[in-house]
């Protein structure tokens, strides 16, 4: 979509924070923090909402997903520990969807959010 901004991130035509990059999937740091640790997890092919995803989509909506722990761990954000009662750490997963649901930019996308309390709870 030619006036989307996270195709434009995708396509180097805006500059973004990236942390990382596959052929199908772009993560970058949100320009409007709301924790120490707040990342957009993009698919590159353009689909606006998560209403708009099929059947056709399972992979990269998988993929995406599957991609949250190595990230959260690299980001130091992981969950550790073995049992409930050792465990700490930790984040959150977002998806907008609407202007109901708060989604602002048309482009599907995943939120990651976390880091040391307290942030902001709003999304």
């Amino acid at each position: 979509m030619e006036n989307c901004p996270f195709c434009k991130i995708v396509e180097r035509r805006l500059p973004a924070d990236i942390v990382y990059e596959n052929d199908r999937l772009l993560v970058f740091k949100d320009i409007n923090p709301a924790a120490p640790v707040h990342l957009l997890i993009v698919p590159k092919q353009h689909i606006p909402t998560l209403s708009d995803c099929h059947e056709g989509h399972a992979a990269i909506l998988g993929e995406m997903m599957a991609v949250i722990p190595r990230i959260a761990d690299q980001q130091r954000i992981g969950v550790v520990g073995s049992s409930p009662q050792t465990r700490s750490g930790g984040y959150r997963v977002i998806i907008n969807a609407g202007p109901d649901g708060r989604q602002e930019v048309y482009h599907l996308h995943i939120h990651l959010i976390g880091g040391p309390r307290p942030w902001k709870d709003n999304k």
